[in-house]
């Protein structure tokens, strides 16, 4: 069986149910802005960073919007859907629980901020949780580059080979690959993809076992 020195986590769709609420909100503001897209738009966009979303969503659109007054509003109203609760994905309780348990190192690595990734692990019942949180804003370059695992290694002090990544994107399991890591690939809303993780499940449970991390 592996034995992996750290479990690193993606943290949007993978440890907690945000993706449908994230996809739900940027319809609801792009509405409020006159423009309606479709809901297969915004879910191609799961696990890009926010700033090759935006770009992405000008073109689509075909209207440069003010990143500064779309990205306010669109904040606005994620703090108004998560202030209504963030449900964390199956098993991600057990999971956790059982990594504290053999005191096996663990950390966030994420395209969010790395503020607004404190913040929702809070909001989800898990703050305090991890070891070390890694945002975009922690690093030079957001996934699909490896910088925030790379980093989260770091930080853990252990090799990057030795690590286990979960994600639920393409864009996340090109990151954890391109930073040597073993990964399980959880999709949540995107369809995945031929992206070469080693382990593909339906929950973050089945994974671990799959990869050997748990029985």
């Amino acid at each position: 069986m592996p034995r992996y020195a750290a479990a690193i986590f993606d943290l949007d769709g993978t440890l907690i149910g945000t993706e449908r609420l994230l996809i739900d909100t940027c319809i609801q503001t792009l509405a409020s802005f006159g423009y309606i897209v479709s809901r297969d738009f915004v879910t191609s966009m799961v696990g890009v960073s926010e700033a090759e979303g935006f770009e992405r969503i000008c073109t689509h659109i075909g209207v440069r919007l003010d990143p500064v007054e779309f990205g306010a509003t669109w904040s606005r109203a994620n703090q108004a859907a998560y202030a209504q609760g963030i449900p964390l994905m199956p098993g991600v309780d057990t999971l956790l629980a059982d990594l504290k348990s053999r005191s096996i190192p663990h950390a966030v690595a994420t395209n969010s901020s790395t503020a607004g990734a404190l913040r929702k692990l809070g909001l989800a019942g898990i703050g305090g949780v991890f070891d070390h949180v890694v945002g975009f804003d922690a690093v030079t370059t957001p996934k699909p580059a490896p910088d925030v695992f790379l980093a989260a290694a770091a930080l853990l002090g252990v090799d990057p080979s030795d690590c286990i990544a979960f994600e639920d994107s393409d864009p996340g399991v090109i990151a954890a690959l391109a930073a040597g890591m073993t990964v399980v690939h959880v999709p949540d809303m995107a369809t995945p993809r031929q992206n070469g993780a080693q382990f593909l499940a339906d929950t973050i449970l089945n994974g671990a076992r799959l990869a050997g991390l748990m029985t």
